[in-house]
C-alpha cells in the first residue's frame, strides 16, 4: 500500500487510456471519497454524473474536444466520465462568501475533484481533469437543467501511459515563512 505522499507523487494527468471496463467497486470506491470530501460550511454544492454508456461518453467526449483549438482528443477513450456540476452552496456558506468576496463552491469542487483523482490512483487507475467543454452540448447529452453549471469532467480508466517525472517548482519558489 503507498502512503499519501506516495499517492500524490505517482499520480498524474493521464491522456491516454487502455480499451478495459473499470470495475464497479473501484468506481463506488472513488465516488464514496469524492461523497466524503470536506466543503465549506458542509455545503456540498456538488452533484456528480457518472457516465458510462458509450454513446454518451462519446457526446461528452464530443463537447470536451476542440478541432479549431486541437485539443482533447483523448477524452473518448476513457471508459468513466465523472460530470462534476456547480450545486448551490447553503445558507451560511452563501453568506461567508459575500462577507469575504469568495465563491466556495467553486473552492469546493476543486476539494472534491482531487479527491476523485487520488482516489483512481489509489484504485491503480489514471485521470484527467477537463475544463474546456461545450457546457450546452454536455448538459443537453445529459438532460442537465440550463441554470446549472458544469465545472469539469474528470476521465477515469486504466492508463496507457509511463509514469512522468513531476516538474514542479522547488519548495523555496511557493512557500515563505511569516510574511509574503
Amino acid at each position: 500500500m503507498k502512503s499519501f505522499l506516495e499517492l500524490v507523487q505517482t499520480r498524474q494527468s493521464d491522456r491516454s487510456y487502455i480499451d478495459k471496463p473499470v470495475e464497479q467497486e473501484k468506481i463506488d470506491r472513488i465516488l464514496e471519497a469524492a461523497r466524503l470530501a470536506p466543503s465549506a460550511c458542509n455545503a456540498q454544492p456538488w452533484k456528480i454524473i457518472l457516465v458510462t454508456d458509450p454513446e454518451k461518453r462519446m457526446q461528452v467526449a464530443n463537447a470536451t474536444a476542440s478541432k479549431l483549438l486541437s485539443m482533447n482528443h483523448f477524452t473518448i477513450q476513457a471508459p468513466v466520465q465523472l460530470v462534476l456540476i456547480e450545486e448551490s452552496a447553503n445558507f451560511t456558506s452563501s453568506v461567508g462568501g459575500w462577507a469575504t468576496n469568495k465563491h466556495y463552491p467553486h473552492l469546493d469542487l476543486g476539494i472534491v475533484a482531487s479527491h476523485i483523482c487520488l482516489a483512481a490512483a489509489d484504485e491503480g487507475l489514471g485521470s484527467c481533469m477537463i475544463g474546456w467543454c461545450d457546457e450546452k452540448k454536455v448538459r443537453k447529452a445529459l438532460d442537465i437543467p440550463k441554470n446549472k453549471r458544469v465545472m469539469l469532467v474528470i476521465l477515469i480508466g486504466y492508463t496507457a501511459q509511463k509514469q512522468r517525472e513531476k516538474k514542479r517548482k522547488s519548495l523555496d519558489e511557493i512557500v515563505s515563512y511569516e510574511k509574503y
